[in-house]
């Protein structure tokens, strides 16, 4: 199992140039000499990568996943093998699954990285003893962000955290193609559907939305985009997109992908107007946007595992609805995640944030960080770099111009 994590994690990081330079930088430098860092991350090949960064850098790692079925097992053995600790298992029970995450805390980190927020919100509730030694930390879901701009709003955060899921690099590629692709490639596995000429329902425009919509419209589906947000909903209509309520949509839908980070964006009176067949993915963070219990409750009986990931439920009136991936993240469960391109930046910046809560944490206080934007920018001047393209750059003529009130037409 190991040399199989090991060949996985060196495929993917022939697709991280950016990484590896930084990781090369680390190892020379050793910025994160003394530091504990405990992580909660889908445990994964290009999560690997990051950590091999990290640990060049000087840090001790302890990582435990941010989702019971999103661990890829080989590479978490060849982690192990590597001198890092982890602690997750694909597949686990949700006391596991916390059992893991108070395990990676044991370490007493200075810097956390979270995927979702649940390990900082478990450092807040029940491992308060180790608060005093974190320094900072990093969150990297826009359903982490939430979770973390709720707890500053009410005073309850302890310690800066930066919101690497907000920085442009993160948001245009990672949350849009990234998303996009893998999302489609999970639901594409798990069912073997062709999309062309059906009716996909996004429920949620945001930038993860966006992308899933994209790419359901590049392989021919029919694209049906709910909302709550009136200027997010106007952008779809815009763009071309039919924009429905959930109660209209799920009545004429063939496949429904919820990408919110809000719960019960699926209900029961969605579930009981659906047409036989209809499949339902989340592509949201945890698994409250479908809810799970109460097509359970509406269901006669239930055949699970008919395919990988997928498991039907008969309803009453002899319906079928196939639930992916449980209900969980489909891109990761029945998946791979995104790829190894796209999260080169998004952990570069993860990474380079790193470096910079290191040094500069004695002088913030409590609260949700942007990444700096010199951070941003360098991400993806190393990433041009790396894939070869050249981009312009202003003359002094330009800079005098943009600096200068006085000038114009």
């Amino acid at each position: 199992m190991v040399e199989a994590g090991e060949r996985r994690i060196e495929w993917a990081a022939r697709s991280m140039p950016v990484l590896e330079a930084i990781g090369a930088g680390f190892a020379q430098d050793r910025p994160l000499d003394g530091l504990r860092i405990a992580a909660c991350l889908h445990v994964t090949a290009e999560t690997a990568v990051l950590m091999g960064a990290l640990r060049a850098g000087g840090a001790e790692i302890a990582l435990a996943a941010s989702n019971p079925l999103s661990t890829q097992d080989d590479v978490a053995a060849a982690l192990a093998s590597y001198g890092i600790e982890v602690h997750a298992r694909a597949g686990v029970d949700k006391d596991a699954y916390y059992r893991h995450i108070h395990q990676a805390l044991d370490i007493g980190p200075h810097i956390v990285l979270d995927d979702g927020c649940d390990l900082v919100n478990i450092l807040h509730t029940e491992r308060v003893e180790l608060l005093g030694d974190v320094a900072g930390g990093c969150e990297e879901t826009t359903t982490g962000i939430i979770r973390l701009r709720q707890m500053a709003s009410e005073d309850a955060l302890r310690f800066p955290m930066v919101a690497v899921n907000d920085t442009r690099t993160k948001r245009m590629f990672d949350n849009r193609y990234g998303t996009g692709q893998s999302t489609l490639d999970g639901i594409m596995r798990a069912t073997n559907v062709l999309l062309a000429g059906r009716t996909v329902v996004v429920a949620g425009f945001g930038f993860c939305g966006r992308g899933v919509a994209e790419r359901a419209k590049g392989l021919g589906a029919r694209v049906i985009v709910t909302e709550i947000d009136p200027v997010k909903a106007l952008d779809a209509s815009l763009q071309g997109y039919d924009v429905r309520p959930m109660a209209a949509a799920a009545e004429v839908g063939d496949v429904f992908i919820t990408v919110t980070g809000n719960r019960d964006v699926v209900r029961a009176e969605h579930l009981a107007v659906m047409k036989d067949g209809a499949i339902l993915a989340n592509a949201g963070h945890f698994d409250v946007e479908i809810d799970v219990r109460a097509l359970e409750e509406m269901a006669r009986e239930a055949h699970f595992g008919i395919r990988p990931n997928t498991d039907e439920y008969v309803l009453q009136d002899g319906r079928r609805l196939l639930l992916l991936a449980e209900g969980r993240l489909v891109n990761l469960t029945a998946a791979e995640g995104h790829p190894a391109a796209v999260m080169d930046m998004s952990f570069s910046a993860q990474a380079l944030a790193v470096t910079w809560l290191a040094a500069e944490s004695a002088n913030l206080t409590p609260g949700v960080y942007d990444v700096p934007a010199d951070i941003d920018a360098e991400v993806a001047r190393l990433k041009l770099a790396a894939t070869g393209i050249d981009i312009d750059a202003l003359t002094d003529e330009q800079e005098d111009y943009l600096h200068s009130w006085r000038l114009g037409s």
